[in-house]
């Protein structure tokens, strides 16, 4: 079995080792206990990819004692000491108080033992069904994004499963994009090759099918025509992991002016190839493309250059003037750069998913970038 393979299901030593570093992370806290209920962050630390309809929790003990909460029955692997369960569907049906039943359980075992404890939780999510649990609760989102930056191994070989199944979705779509093709039909194809890829069902998808535009859901009724170009910004999700990258076809032939853009467009992958590294300022990235795509002879670069990907489509490190990110090793992160006009029909967008080594930078996304092969 490949370290891939290996690492495709749930790494138990990985999780023990996040739940290690969550506890030295928020060490200057000085927190009795933790309790995570956003699905991702359950996922992260105890290992199991519950349903979006489903509402597990995870409690973390300063002395490293892992207790996961999850719907129905255990999980057959997992990164807990313990597991309890509450039942989310009563004679099938899925209850919509799992929240409140998930709590009563975590608060049974719990008892009246963090009254006058420091409990750290998400600010953003928490159940107030929990809210006299301890006299001082703490927000550790930050130190989970944080955190989550740095992919590990068995994180990084799902990024890659899921960018596998972008790339298949490009080979497809370089075969069918063509006059008269639909924007749905083109939705429904590519995300069954992302499928077929997988093996199983996407856990997430994304982000834009849009012919003629910057971006969009896929419509109807909306069929290519010639000289247009054709936008595939994709984003499956393989086991809770977010793939995000960008190809744009042309249907037929490319345009003097569609070919000067690209072209400006590419001495952006060649500066980030060169220049990103650890402790590089994302602002002085971004800065800098947007300089070398103002001087483009056609087009506007209106928006960010990229951001993180994981277990959400955007996360840290942001390459967007509204953050000061610094790159660190082990981030994986798009670089976006677009140039957009009506001339262009409506402009055109690239991206490719690099993640930051001690020396520089690898590219996760080797396909064809041109607009036509």
């Amino acid at each position: 079995m490949s370290d891939l393979d290996s690492n495709l299901g749930v790494n138990v030593e990985a999780c023990r080792a996040r739940q290690q570093r969550l506890l030295q992370a928020t060490a200057d806290l000085e927190l009795d206990l933790i309790i995570v209920n956003q699905i991702e962050h359950v996922q992260y630390l105890a290992g199991p990819r519950f349903g979006w309809v489903f509402s597990p929790m995870a409690a973390l003990r300063a002395d490293g004692v892992m207790t996961l909460v999850a719907p129905n029955a255990a999980p057959e692997v997992h990164a807990a000491d313990e597991v309890l369960t509450y039942e989310a569907q009563l004679h099938s049906t899925l209850r919509n108080d799992q929240v409140e039943a998930a709590s009563d359980v975590l608060l049974e075992l719990l008892g009246d033992n963090y009254e006058d404890k420091r409990v750290g939780v998400e600010f953003s999510s928490f159940p107030l069904h929990m809210g006299a649990l301890a006299s001082e609760l703490v927000d550790i989102e930050p130190d989970l994004y944080q955190l989550r930056r740095s992919k590990d191994p068995d994180e990084l070989a799902r990024i890659r499963m899921a960018i596998a199944g972008t790339g298949r979705m490009y080979e497809l779509a370089r075969e069918i994009v063509k006059p008269g093709v639909t924007e749905i039909e083109v939705f429904n194809r590519l995300q069954s090759a992302a499928v077929a890829e997988f093996g199983e069902m996407l856990t997430g998808t994304g982000n834009d099918y849009r012919v003629n535009a910057k971006g969009g859901p896929p419509r109807n009724n909306t069929a290519a025509q010639p000289g247009e170009l054709y936008i595939l910004d994709l984003g499956p999700a393989y086991r809770g992991y977010f793939a995000d990258n960008c190809r744009t076809i042309a249907v037929t032939d490319v345009s003097d002016e569609q070919q000067a853009a690209w072209e400006q467009i590419m001495k952006v992958f060649a500066y980030v190839e060169a220049n990103v590294r650890p402790g590089v300022k994302c602002q002085t990235v971004f800065q800098e493309v947007q300089a070398i795509l103002d001087q483009a002879p056609i087009g506007v670069f209106d928006h960010h250059l990229g951001h993180g990907i994981g277990l959400f489509p955007h996360e840290g490190p942001h390459l967007n003037p509204n953050w000061d990110d610094t790159f660190e090793v082990g981030d994986v992160f798009t670089a976006e750069p677009g140039l957009y006009d009506e001339r262009l029909r409506a402009g055109m967008r690239l991206e490719n998913d690099y993640l930051v080594t001690e020396s520089g930078v690898e590219n996760l996304t080797p396909f064809p970038l041109e607009l036509k092969l």
